[in-house]
């Protein structure tokens, strides 16, 4: 295993004084402790096409250069999201999340049931939510307390997220809080307090399952309507599916409906206020709020990193990755790529290639949802600039135990009266 410090106050210090060879930055605690930066940093200019022999997910390539993961989430012939071969987690499983959906599935399984739930997602569907998100955003904002403090990721990344997620796949909105509940099992470390075997994960899932079977049921027997469920029960490509591969895909779409957009929502909030200027920046200028968005999105990078499987022997970075080698495409490194942006550790309100990041991938597999959770943050930043002239971060956030998502549990803040 590792030989890395487990605890570590000072990770400028840690990384630069372990050994490249006992580096693991799979490690969950280095992102709860927020200390993955400087290991990153260092991979990218000494090794950045680096080989892990130990880790508790078995060894692997980690990639963080910029370039690198471009060429590596481009190349769907050499490097595999399936399911069978482990899918696009570090750790095996019988497949992603233990059940199959079209992130973990290569052509040409995965473009038709990608496909199916893709005109949620077209300019004219999205146009139609504006309206639902500003006006969901809007009663959030304003019932929030004033002059006291209270935990930002419940009250309004949680609540909005959730709130959007039933509309999207047409589940009872008194329900709401049951879709963040599976999202979070559906993720969870063992160790993060959530779940404590695979087990319980499974049961849990199952319920969600059952809960989704019996709406399915529901849309396969009615005219076709503008949900998610009902674009899956309605297409040729996933009408069939078995309960396996339905699960896999409800929970593709719950998770990416819900963790990134809401641990964006939270970045957001702690980077304008790590970086006051900028935040003084956008009280002058609120019609900054559309160039905020991928700047968000790029620095928090919700997404740490996605895994392929080699399908071949190739040459990467002066590296031999054989067939068969897990490959980790570390997006929270490639977004703090310095020959791509300048001081990238930085959050800057209208940094100029703020687009170009990492954050919803490439190929065949970016992110199908990305322009939702754009619009998302950017009508809930415009009704936050309406409404108050600052909203302040009054202590230290408290991050998940993941590896792989970038997440917060808590983020206390105060908005003066």
């Amino acid at each position: 295993m590792s030989r890395m410090p487990l605890d570590i106050a000072d990770p400028r210090a840690a990384a630069y004084a372990t050994p490249l060879e006992d580096f693991d930055v799979s490690r969950a605690r280095l992102f709860q402790d927020d200390a993955q930066g400087p290991f990153f940093e260092r991979l990218r200019h000494e090794d950045p096409v680096h080989y892990c022999r130990q880790s508790s997910g078995g060894p692997y390539w980690s990639i963080t250069k910029y370039n690198d993961i471009r060429q590596v989430d481009s190349d769907h012939q050499s490097f595999s999201s399936d399911s069978t071969l482990g899918g696009v987690t570090l750790h095996d499983r019988a497949d992603d999340f233990r059940y199959p959906s079209f992130i973990s599935m290569d052509e040409p399984l995965h473009r038709p049931q990608r496909t199916s739930v893709a005109p949620m997602f077209d300019p004219p569907k999205l146009a139609q939510l504006e309206d639902t998100i500003r006006s969901r955003a809007g009663a959030i904002l304003d019932r929030l307390p004033r002059n006291e403090t209270f935990n930002w990721v419940q009250l309004v990344s949680v609540e909005l997220t959730g709130q959007m997620l039933a509309t999207l796949l047409g589940f009872p909105f008194e329900e709401r809080r049951q879709l963040i509940r599976w999202s979070n099992v559906a993720t969870a470390n063992l160790n993060a307090g959530v779940i404590s075997t695979e087990a319980e994960r499974d049961a849990i899932l199952q319920e969600c399952a059952d809960r989704f079977i019996s709406l399915w049921n529901e849309r396969v027997n009615a005219g076709p309507t503008s949900d998610l469920l009902s674009m899956l029960a309605h297409s040729p490509a996933t009408r069939n599916m078995d309960r396996r591969n339905f699960l896999g895909n409800i929970l593709l779409l719950i998770v990416g409906g819900n963790d990134t957009t809401r641990n964006s929502i939270s970045g957001g909030l702690l980077a304008l206020n790590r970086f006051p200027d900028q935040y003084r920046k956008l009280r002058d200028d609120p019609n900054l709020v559309d160039k905020m968005v991928p700047e968000i999105i790029r620095w928090q990078t919700p997404v740490s990193y996605m895994r392929r499987t080699a399908l071949r022997d190739v040459e990467l970075g002066g590296k031999r990755i054989r067939k068969g080698d897990k490959v980790l495409m570390w997006y929270t490194s490639g977004n703090r790529d310095e020959e791509v942006f300048e001081r990238p550790d930085d959050f800057i309100v209208d940094r100029r290639n703020a687009r170009n990041h990492l954050s919803f991938g490439f190929g065949i597999h970016r992110c199908l949802g990305l322009r939702l959770a754009e619009m998302q943050l950017r009508v809930l930043w415009q009704e936050i600039m309406k409404r108050f002239p600052i909203i302040e971060v009054v202590g230290e956030p408290k991050r998940i135990l993941s590896s792989l998502l970038r997440g917060y549990e808590e983020l206390p803040v105060r908005i003066p009266a």
